[in-house]
């Protein structure tokens, strides 16, 4: 599967540690990323990561592009509530194409660890036949 991966910047580092305690599971999928965050993935796991421009560069609207392409089969998007910055990926937009297109979104870390979990399971596998 084809997952996306964005954080906010005040949730990178929480980024980093969620792909470390399930890198078993996402090491068997193709990961993208915006930009900073796709490099502190890798330098904290050695997963490789298909990296799109840095958020405030567009990496938002990068990653926006492939969901509604049907090219992200989910979205991890550990997001801020209290920060708004244009420097920082658009989470209503990201969110509009995955009710729109049918890809489940975690935006927070429990959410996260319930969604790779049931990836783990195979419970999300109907992705693959709704392409």
């Amino acid at each position: 599967m084809n997952i996306g991966l964005i954080a906010h910047d005040n949730k990178k580092k929480l980024m980093q540690n969620f792909c470390i305690a399930y890198y078993r599971i996402l090491k068997q999928h193709e990961l993208f990323a915006t930009g900073a965050t796709g490099r502190m993935i890798e330098e904290a796991t050695n997963l490789t990561v298909h990296k799109f421009h840095a958020g405030n560069l567009g990496g938002g609207e990068q990653m926006a592009m492939n969901i509604e392409n049907n090219l992200i089969d989910m979205v991890f998007f550990l997001q801020d509530p209290y920060f708004n910055s244009k420097n920082e990926p658009d989470i209503v937009n990201i969110l509009k194409l995955c009710d729109l297109h049918n890809v489940p979104i975690a935006t927070n870390l429990a959410s996260s660890e319930l969604l790779v979990l049931a990836l783990e399971r195979g419970d999300v596998e109907w992705r693959n036949n709704f392409k």
